[in-house]
């Protein structure tokens, strides 16, 4: 994690307009911003993915259209001790909330929806990793999220994260940041991120590739997507697409990363790989006929997706 102090509001305004690619026409995007909102001290690109998880779930529950609404709002010391949440302690918190008009889920289901692999979509739809990542990432930032559903009425997400207060160490580093930002700004140390190479990028989850091609888009780099392994073989084996980098997730539906990099590497033993996940790296390597394969766990940030990118097309 690399957490850093900042407002959620931000977050949201920044993100919306990739949120709105993500959900399509037929739903409509409804941000209802708190005032004054605290401060939370949480890494921003999971945030993001917490965000971006939760509204692909939403989307997908929506099939017919609807609205999706994320509001954010302080909830008191005071209030949280009258929410009835026995495992979250009293204290002040910024509020997330994500909500939506679809299907809704039965009881039985709303208790197991955080549990990994675990989910109603059909076989290649998703790897039911969504929602424990999300609670996952809400957890290590020291929140605490609570859902709430209703067949026919919709669901609806209520995240908790501690308000920010600075401590001595907190100080010292914010220092220690500051003076580095200094650096940058002067000009002593910055890294050109940008390319111009040809890039193939495999992951099964709309959030997480839509979110990975903007970033190296943005950086001048030509990006195909494959929603699978078999899609990315159909690119490179049928339409004959040429590429420098594959950027592969491990865990998809139809055919994983390693088998994918196994077969591309039949044909092109040099060709440069790097995989994304949100597993150890020691779990997929030993499915690897080649190893010299980079690794980039997830979530990442665009600024750290780039940094690897460029990394590894000059080595």
């Amino acid at each position: 994690m690399h957490p850093k102090v900042l407002d959620v509001t931000d977050v949201i305004a920044e993100l919306s307009h990739l949120l709105r690619r993500l959900l399509g026409a037929t739903i409509e995007l409804n941000v209802i911003h708190g005032r004054d909102l605290g401060y939370v001290k949480v890494d921003q690109g999971q945030l993001e993915q917490v965000i971006t998880n939760l509204a692909v779930n939403a989307r997908d529950a929506m099939a017919n259209g609807g609205t999706l609404t994320i509001r954010t709002a302080n909830v008191s010391a005071e209030e949280s001790a009258k929410l009835g949440h026995d495992l979250m302690p009293p204290a002040d918190y910024v509020l997330l909330e994500v909500s939506d008009t679809g299907t809704g889920m039965k009881r039985e289901v709303l208790g197991q929806i955080f549990e990994p692999f675990f989910t109603t979509k059909e076989v290649g739809k998703g790897t039911g990793l969504g929602l424990s990542t999300v609670y996952g990432i809400v957890k290590q930032t020291g929140g605490f999220i609570f859902p709430e559903s209703e067949l026919g009425k919709g669901t609806t997400f209520r995240i908790y994260l501690p308000v920010y207060v600075e401590t001595a160490a907190d100080q010292a580093a914010n220092a220690t940041q500051a003076t580095k930002d200094d650096k940058v700004k002067q000009g002593m140390s910055v890294k050109d991120l940008t390319g111009k190479a040809k890039v193939l990028l495999v992951e099964d989850e709309d959030a997480v590739r839509m979110f990975a091609s903007r970033a190296l888009k943005t950086k001048g780099y030509t990006v195909y997507e494959a929603e699978s392994g078999v899609k990315a073989l159909q690119l490179i084996e049928e339409e004959g697409i040429e590429v420098d980098l594959i950027v592969s997730d491990v865990v998809m539906p139809q055919m994983d990363g390693p088998t994918l990099i196994n077969r591309l590497r039949e044909r092109d033993k040099q060709i440069k790989i790097i995989f994304i996940s949100g597993y150890a790296e020691d779990a997929f390597r030993k499915n690897l006929d080649a190893k010299d394969v980079n690794f980039l766990p997830k979530p990442f940030s665009l600024k750290q997706l780039a940094e690897k990118v460029k990394d590894v097309l000059e080595s």
